[in-house]
Order: C-alpha cells, then sequence, then structure tokens
C-alpha cells in the first residue's frame, strides 16, 4: 500500500463522510480489480464498506466494463429487487484514487464447498434455487441500454471465442469439436437483456438463511439471458455435486419453473444446450490460456497451474454435452 493511496483514501473518507479509517486491509490481488475492505468511523458510528478499484486506479487492457458502469449497473439491479450492495460513492478524479466506487459490506459466505456442505447453510441451499433464479429473473427484466456495456449475440460470441482459442497455438481436437458443433447449432439472436455473465456460487452471497448479494458485475452486457442460466449449469459451477446441476444446489425443473414464474416468460430449452456447451468452451478456454503465463513467467503460482490443468475437465464436459445430443439422434 503507497502512501499515496492511503492518503488519498483517507482524504475521501474525510470529505465524504466526515469521518475516519478504523481498519483497511485488501482482500484480493484480482488481474480485474482490488478489492479492500475498510471501516469507516463517523459520528460515533461505524460503517462497514468494500473499495472495488481498477489495478492501480486504472483500466487494465481488455476490460469490457468500467467500474462506473458496474456500479450504475448495481444500482440499477438494487432498485429492480435484487439482491445486491449498495453503492456509497463512485469515485471522481479530483479524488486522486483512480477509477472505483464504494459499496456496503454484506456478511456471508462465498465460498462455494462451504455453501454446498456446511450444515449451517442447510436451509439456504433448501431456497437457494427460487431465490437465485427469483434474483436472476430481476436482472434480467433491468432496462440496461443506457450504461453504455457492451451487446453481443451467440454467433459474436464464438467468434470472440475462437479468437481466444487461435491465441492459444495448442492442438485442442475437442475444443474443435465444439465450434463445429456450435456453429452447427447457433440459434437465431434474441432481443438482448441485462446478462450479469458472472451468475454463479463463488459471486453469490450466502449467509444461513439464504442469497444475500450478487457480486461482481465486471462481465455483464447486453445479450441473451439463456446465457446467465445455462452458466451457473456449467459442470464447473457445480464444484463437485454434479447430480445437481444448477450451481451444485438444484434440480434443473426447480430452477427453471421459479425463473419462469418470476419473470413471466419461457425458458428455450435448447438455447440452454447451446449456451452450456458455448460455457463450458469458455471456461477450458480460460484455463488453457493460464499456461501463457506460466510459460513467460510473468505468472508461474501454483494457482495458475491448477486453473491451466482444469482444462481437460472442460474437454470432458464438452464431450459429455455434445456426443449425448449425438447418441440420442442415433
Amino acid at each position: 500500500m503507497s502512501d499515496a493511496f492511503e492518503n488519498a483514501l483517507h482524504a475521501v473518507v474525510e470529505r465524504r463522510w466526515n469521518g475516519r479509517i478504523g481498519t483497511l486491509r485488501r482482500l484480493t490481488a484480482g488481474a480485474s480489480y482490488e478489492t479492500w475492505a475498510l471501516d469507516v468511523v463517523a459520528e460515533g458510528a461505524t460503517e462497514e464498506f468494500i473499495l472495488r478499484r481498477a489495478p492501480g486506479g486504472a483500466l487494465r487492457e481488455g476490460a469490457t466494463t468500467t467500474p462506473e458502469q458496474e456500479a450504475a449497473l448495481i444500482q440499477l439491479a438494487d432498485d429492480a429487487g435484487a439482491p445486491v450492495p449498495a453503492v456509497r460513492y463512485v469515485l471522481q478524479p479530483s479524488d486522486g484514487l483512480g477509477r472505483g466506487f464504494f459499496m456496503e459490506r454484506l456478511k456471508g459466505e462465498t465460498l462455494a464447498r462451504r455453501i454446498l456442505r456446511d450444515e449451517q447453510f442447510a436451509g439456504a441451499r433448501a431456497r437457494l434455487a427460487g431465490e437465485s433464479a427469483s434474483a436472476l429473473a430481476a436482472i434480467h427484466r433491468i432496462e440496461a441500454g443506457g450504461v453504455g456495456v457492451r451487446s453481443s449475440t451467440p454467433a459474436s460470441e464464438i467468434a470472440l471465442l475462437w479468437e481466444s482459442h487461435c491465441s492459444l497455438d495448442q492442438p485442442r481436437p475437442v475444443f474443435e469439436a465444439a465450434f463445429r458443433w456450435l456453429r452447427e447449432h447457433v440459434p437465431d439472436p434474441v432481443a438482448p437483456r441485462l446478462v450479469h455473465g458472472d451468475f454463479r456460487l463463488g459471486n453469490l452471497l450466502v449467509d444461513p438463511q439464504g442469497l444475500r448479494g450478487i457480486l461482481d458485475w465486471e462481465l455483464a452486457h447486453l445479450g441473451d439471458p439463456h446465457e446467465d442460466i445455462a452458466w451457473i449449469s456449467v459442470n464447473s459451477w457445480r464444484f463437485g455435486n454434479i447430480d445437481l446441476p444448477i450451481g451444485g444446489f438444484a434440480e434443473r425443473e426447480d430452477f427453471y419453473l421459479a425463473y419462469e414464474a418470476a419473470a413471466g416468460v419461457a425458458i428455450d430449452r435448447q438455447r440452454v444446450k447451446f449456451w452450456e456447451v458455448l460455457g463450458s468452451l469458455r471456461w477450458g478456454l480460460m484455463c488453457a490460456g493460464m499456461v501463457g503465463w506460466i510459460r513467460s513467467g510473468e505468472d508461474a503460482s501454483v494457482e495458475r497451474t491448477m486453473i491451466a490443468r482444469r482444462a481437460s475437465e472442460a474437454e470432458i464436459d464438452i464431450l459429455g454435452l455434445i456426443m449425448a445430443e449425438t447418441a440420442h439422434a442415433g
């Protein structure tokens, strides 16, 4: 933590809340955002905040949303009734902290294995299908065209992933098969709606009473709502509970029926299948992409190495999805 950062942060807290910082700690290093937890003491009371800040205060190359856009989307989600932390302040250039925003710090758990296995979350797991489906339906109702986030179609997402695949310079026959299947099954575009982009355990804050907050909106965009519905179904996001295809905590039909009741629209199961194949491919490419970081020496951490080896798991998931349809057709 640099003196310049700390001094600027203290100045913002004093100016904005007429307070002082009680405690300050960095929660994650993060390639996309720095996340800081701080307690602000003002007029004898203590408020718990999170500061999400672009690394070093500047946007990284390839960022798909800005902190200002993310803050705006969270505020819209709050207005729509989705459980999100309240945005308290968006940084201004004059603050000297770069780009980012403050939001309230909610209490709860994000670690999937604890949520899925610890006894204290048993009651929450029983409610999570309905609560997460209702929250996702609320997100998909948001009119976010004025925020300026990117738009996507099934075809454009395939094209983006193909660029990533080609940049890896690694022979991946299963990925090639996935691209062929996706191009043969690409659905027509739909009227674009707000898509969270990373709706899954790990980005859902849960306490023993249920869903408390939806976090990490940096991949949000306008597109097909089925993308979110499929992403939480990707096998890697079941965290070992493979027989419960919705996030490792629910059956598909329980989640689908709750979503349809909340959204007032029917889920197209075939569109979900397309996006689940694409999501499995996306995760596989993300894993395979870690090899470049390791070989270059830029980041040869154990964490990146462990993620890189999971590309083979994604290949197994892809084969299971596309071969199941082939076998059924036969």
